[in-house]
């Protein structure tokens, strides 16, 4: 068993130590990484740091006070959390209140960049959406998953900007205006195929409630098209109102159905955008490490989703605007259970 000779603290020179007393000094903090000690074969002292077989024993630097942590994506999906919800809502509250500025304008921006993508795109595609009114019930519903491939242009690289001004803000880095559009700049295509993957995905879970309900509702659409230009009987419309809805409530039985596996995918890649921006992790890999690692506590995301949700849900209630503040602390929430389940800081 190799022996070592050190220099203790007292200046003098101590021989014939074990490498296993060496860690457990080490780790009682009696030795340090510059701590002088030479092996039998060595002609000179050196310091511990530089013997490979200690190398394990000391813990990695601290990071320069701004610095991005140095990550490796070995590992990522391994090894268990323990996710407090309560604790990352009140976090991502502390955080938005400390940092107003920066995120408020971040959720200004997101907000005014996907509605005015949404109601661009509805301008240019509202004539192919009229005509097909008359079309096959296939080509209604297969309509509607073209605009994945579109909106996700948008979607995917905002929302990435955004998980990625985030996590700058809690890492305690400086983050600037220019940091919301970073998934145009950094990682446009994967963070795109990330978005139109698991929005494709999630979606066809409704395929079959959309079909049913489009083909029920069919006759009473092409009613209300053939009545345009004449003027209906006075009990027309309520009675065409009262028909689509039974069409829709006929098929709600399969709506309840199809929303378990959209609930339960959503759920499962609600990391997939996080992983791309700030692991650079291609999107298929991104998809499958956050599905691992969401299913080993599904239950307790699917509250942290529900709550988030609702949180949106009630700024949206007043007038709208309450939802540019109370967005940001769902995403806040949602950044801050993403640190606790992928985070770990490695050596760089």
């Amino acid at each position: 068993m190799a022996t070592y000779s050190i220099i203790g603290g007292d200046g003098k020179e101590y021989g014939s130590v074990l490498g296993e007393d060496l860690r457990r000094w080490i780790a009682e903090g009696r030795l340090n990484a510059q701590s002088l000690a030479k092996a039998e074969s060595d002609a000179e002292f050196r310091p511990l740091s530089t013997f490979p077989e200690f190398t394990d024993a000391f813990p990695p630097p601290p990071a320069a006070p701004g610095a991005p942590p140095v990550f490796s994506t070995a590992g990522v999906a391994d090894g268990d959390y323990e996710l407090d919800i309560g604790g990352c809502f009140s976090r991502g509250w502390e955080l938005f209140k400390n940092n107003f500025g920066i995120l408020f304008v971040a959720s200004l921006i997101m907000f005014a960049v996907l509605l005015g993508s949404m109601f661009a795109l509805g301008m240019v595609t509202a004539p192919l959406a009229k005509a097909l009114t008359q079309a096959p019930v296939v080509f209604q519903v297969g309509f509607r998953y073209l605009f994945s491939f579109v909106t996700s242009l948008v979607i995917g690289p905002l929302m990435g900007g955004i998980y990625f001004t985030y996590l700058k803000v809690i890492r305690g880095q400086t983050a600037g205006a220019g940091d919301i559009f970073a998934g145009f700049q950094k990682a446009f295509s994967q963070l795109y195929l990330g978005a139109l993957v698991t929005g494709l995905i999630v979606s066809a879970c409704l395929l079959p409630f959309q079909y049913i309900s489009q083909l029920k509702a069919a006759p009473v659409l092409e009613q209300l098209q053939q009545m345009q230009g004449h003027t209906p009987a006075s009990d027309a419309i309520p009675n065409m109102f009262r028909d689509l809805l039974q069409a829709y409530a006929g098929a709600l039985p399969v709506l309840l159905i199809c929303l378990i596996p959209m609930t339960y995918f959503t759920v499962c890649w609600g990391f997939t955008l996080p992983l791309i921006i700030d692991r650079e992790m291609k999107f298929w890999p991104a998809m499958k490490t956050s599905f691992k690692m969401v299913n080993k506590h599904w239950w307790q995301l699917f509250g942290l989703t529900v709550l988030v949700g609702l949180l949106s849900g009630v700024g949206v209630l007043a007038c709208c605007i309450g939802a540019l503040f109370t967005t940001p602390i769902g995403i806040a929430a949602t950044m801050y259970a993403y640190e606790t389940i992928f985070s770990r800081p490695q050596a760089g």
